[in-house]
């Protein structure tokens, strides 16, 4: 093996923990989306930053490949080891440091994931907000910038993450900010950091900002004729400044996949998904004021959902919907596309990829988080349907064409991976030479987490 050197010496401080049985390297080689398998050469299971350390230099000096783990459920392929080596599985290190519920605060190593972080919370009177549907770990959240469903209130991972210790490729252990809410005391080395996806250093430790439990939650949904009335509804109730906590999109296509895969009775027609924060009085007169929206731009058919069951079972239908996808195509597998566009440019741009999802022959259910102009296109392709799988390529780079056109970008939330690298001079142009730089600098030997983002070290 090339690396046969580099798992000697692994081996000798991990033991056990450093796994190369065939179940362990399918795993950590297996992905949600349409992306081959690339099975590791070995599976390391770290439980300390001073193992990180030791780990990353012992791969820097072999030039072994080391892609970081969390819970597998990025959609671009980022956690496969294409490249070999090791994957570096972080769940060990899923303990909460700290709550700093007086600084609205919390500190967790970065296995720990944002379910069992609320949990932790709950007497607090605290949240964690980033809801990117799956139980996702955090150290994988800050990696890829996520977002999600609460996005239009309470921000993306960039947001909420306000300090970082981060291994670098040699072994050294950096922080990155700090707990104060603002600083001007040079470059911003966290916001580098996340969104990285594992290229530029491993993430060991993270500081996040916490927000309150809303005394009151709302959440409802509601029908319209035409989808260009959902899209616009959205639209005027951002500019109007009522704040939705969430305010999701659901094509008529996606409304009767979640009738077939949860027994509801949506008409089949487009949705929005909302939810309102605030008080008693403040989260009903929003509700309010939206369903005066809605009346306007000729929806209705509002389904309420009246108590904390209905609301978590409304918010599993929309967390469930790639699978319920999956599932409406017996024998495909999914290319899952997202963009992001300025809310002006919201309606156009869900209008071109419908047409052009329509007439591609290829089913392609449309959803996302349209409060912050970022919405998918679920594309179920046969398995094993090499046409197909070159149709749906070509829709989605039509798709980040789109987005750039109309001012946006190609990823809103899924982030770049292996499925998104060769747009990325669409959007950054000499920009993407500066990522390039960046990357060549902090990891010279190019073995973090090799063919993602940028194409260096080829």
């Amino acid at each position: 093996m090339p690396y046969e050197t580099a798992l000697a010496e692994l081996q000798s401080f991990l033991g056990d923990r450093l796994s190369r049985s065939k179940s362990d390297r399918g795993l950590h080689g297996q992905n949600e989306t349409w992306f081959a398998d690339a099975p590791p050469d070995a599976v390391a299971y770290p439980e300390t930053t001073e193992e990180v350390s030791r780990i990353l230099t012992i791969c820097s000096g072999h030039a072994c490949p080391v892609t970081a783990w969390g819970t597998g459920t990025s959609l671009e392929g980022q956690a496969l080891p294409v490249r070999g080596g090791i994957s570096l599985d972080m769940s060990r290190m899923n303990r909460v440091l700290a709550v700093r519920a007086e600084d609205m605060q919390a500190v967790v190593q970065p296995g720990v994931t944002r379910e069992a972080l609320n949990r932790e919370l709950r007497a607090t009177g605290l949240m964690f907000t980033v809801d990117p549907g799956a139980d996702a770990s955090l150290g994988g959240m800050a990696a890829t910038r996520a977002s999600g469903t609460t996005t239009v209130r309470y921000g993306t991972m960039r947001d909420t993450v306000m300090a970082l210790e981060v291994v670098l490729a040699d072994g050294r252990v950096i922080r990155t900010g700090s707990g104060a809410r603002k600083s001007s005391a040079g470059y911003d080395l966290t916001g580098l950091f996340v969104g990285s996806e594992g290229t530029l250093g491993i993430i060991t430790e993270l500081t996040l900002r916490l927000h309150g439990q809303p005394e009151a939650i709302t959440a409802a949904t509601c029908a319209f004729d035409r989808f260009e009335a959902a899209v616009q509804t959205v639209i005027a109730t951002i500019q109007m400044g009522i704040p939705m906590a969430r305010i999701e999109f659901v094509d008529e296509t996606t409304a009767a996949i979640f009738n077939a895969a949860n027994g509801t009775s949506l008409p089949r027609k487009p949705h929005l998904m909302v939810e309102f924060h605030g008080s008693e009085t403040s989260a009903a007169e929003d509700a309010r004021r939206f369903g005066e929206v809605v009346a306007d731009m000729g929806g209705g058919h509002f389904d309420w959902a009246a108590t904390p069951e209905d609301r978590n079972r409304l918010w599993r239908m929309r967390h469930g919907a790639y699978p319920a996808c999956i599932a409406s195509r017996p024998g495909s597998m999914g290319m899952v596309t997202d963009i992001c566009v300025p809310i002006s440019r919201l309606a156009e741009a869900v209008a071109e990829t419908r047409a052009d999802i329509a007439g591609s022959g290829i089913p392609g259910p449309i959803l996302g988080h349209v409060g912050d102009g970022n919405f998918h296109a679920i594309l179920l392709i046969e398995r094993d349907n090499a046409e197909e799988l070159k149709t749906a390529k070509a829709l989605a780079r039509r798709m980040a064409e789109r987005a750039l056109r109309l001012g946006g970008t190609i990823t809103g939330e899924h982030g770049v991976g292996m499925g998104k690298t060769a747009m990325m001079a669409l959007e950054h142009g000499a920009g993407w030479d500066v990522m390039a730089a960046i990357k060549q600098t902090l990891d010279p030997a190019g073995i973090l987490n090799p063919g993602k983002i940028v194409m260096v070290n080829r």
